[in-house]
This record gives structure tokens, sequence and C-alpha cells, in this order.
């Protein structure tokens, strides 16, 4: 079996296990066609990359029985469609209550994140709290890439925006964003591209205290 059938083949039992729930070695093997060996390796793979657990079953007659199950982490490999569902409820508050409100929602959510992140900032210099900003950023999916200018100043490029969608209809996500950055590095932020405006990536210029 060559490595595109065996990709495919793991995305079977994924997907069979998502739409089923928890089996068995010897429930997949009869719904795939192959032998148990050949489920095994590819569970052994599943398992290697954190997309699937097991747990061990008693059953009414027979030893107890290993059935598998999907992660947190592969749950994110099928298709989310949040964002329809946070512009919705963004636009009955907005025909509710007005912009301000709208804003005002922005507002709170940037306070959360500052609140959240300020502790990792306390007692460094500049140049850790910009890293520790970006690597904030990077597990939160904005893809960053950190550059520093001869002169010491930092670029700090974001080529994914997880928010994408709401940011395109909703500026003022964008200004918190800038804000947030502002406040956590204690030092001017200037942004020059933004993936909302139709750039290639955000852009952000942070000057040297």
């Amino acid at each position: 079996m060559n490595q595109e059938q065996d990709v495919s083949t793991r995305k079977v039992i994924l997907n069979m296990l998502k739409t089923r729930g928890a089996l068995s070695v010897n429930d997949m093997s009869k719904q795939l066609g192959i032998t148990e060996m050949a489920v095994r390796r590819h569970l052994n793979t599943l398992e290697r990359d954190s997309l699937i657990d097991s747990k061990l079953v008693r059953q009414a007659m027979g030893r107890p029985t290993h059935m598998y199950f999907l992660t947190v982490a592969a749950d994110e490999l099928f298709p989310k469609k949040y964002h329809h569902l946070t512009l919705d409820l963004l636009e009955e508050l907005q025909a509710v209550a007005g912009d301000d409100k709208v804003e005002l929602l922005f507002e709170r959510r940037k306070d959360k994140l500052i609140s959240r992140y300020e502790e990792r900032m306390a007692g460094k210099s500049l140049d850790e709290r910009v890293q520790a900003l970006a690597d904030i950023q990077n597990a939160n999916g904005y893809m960053v890439e950190l550059e520093k200018t001869d002169a010491g100043n930092y670029v700090l490029n974001e080529y994914n925006c997880p928010i994408a969608q709401v940011a395109n209809q909703y500026n003022h996500a964008c200004n918190c964003e800038l804000s947030m950055f502002q406040s956590l590095l204690g030092t001017e932020v200037e942004r020059t591209e933004c993936l909302a405006k139709g750039d290639s990536k955000c852009t952000y210029r942070i000057q040297k205290q």
C-alpha cells in the first residue's frame, strides 16, 4: 500500500470515528475490509499524531476491548463555521443596541486579553516582551514572523488572521489588537499593513523605547 493510500485510509478512519463514535479494531477492520493488523498500523500513526485515544471497555462476554475515539485535536480537522454565528450575533447586537455596544464588546475582549497576558510581560525587557507577544500570537494561529531592524526596532508580521471574517466587517477588532499590542509592550506600535484591508499580511512596526 502506497503513502497516498495510507493517508486516505487514515482519513476514512477519522471520518468513521467522527460519525459513529468509539470503535474497536474489529469494528474498523470489518468496515474497511482490511486486516486487524493493517488497522492497528494506521491507529499507531494516528495515536502518535495525537488524533485518537483509546479506553478499555468491559464486554458482556470475553475480554475487555480497546475502543478508539477522536481527541480534541482531531475534532479541529473537521469544518467549523463559528464565524457565521459570530457575525450573526454581532449584527443582531448592532441592530438592537447600536454600533457603540458592538465596539464595547470588542473593548471588553481586548481588556480580557490584556489581563490574561500582562503577567507574562511583567519585569521583562522590550526584547523579551516582543518575543513573548510573538509566541502568544503564534499560539493563537496568527502565523507570526518577527524581524529586528538595524535601528533596533521590530517588525511583526502576521500572515494569518483567525478572526478574519469578523475583522473584515468590524474594523474595531483590528483597532483593539493594535491597542492591546501597545498596552502589553509599553511602547509605540504602528500598523502599516492589514489583512482586513486587502493586504497580504498584518504588519506592525514596534519602536524601541
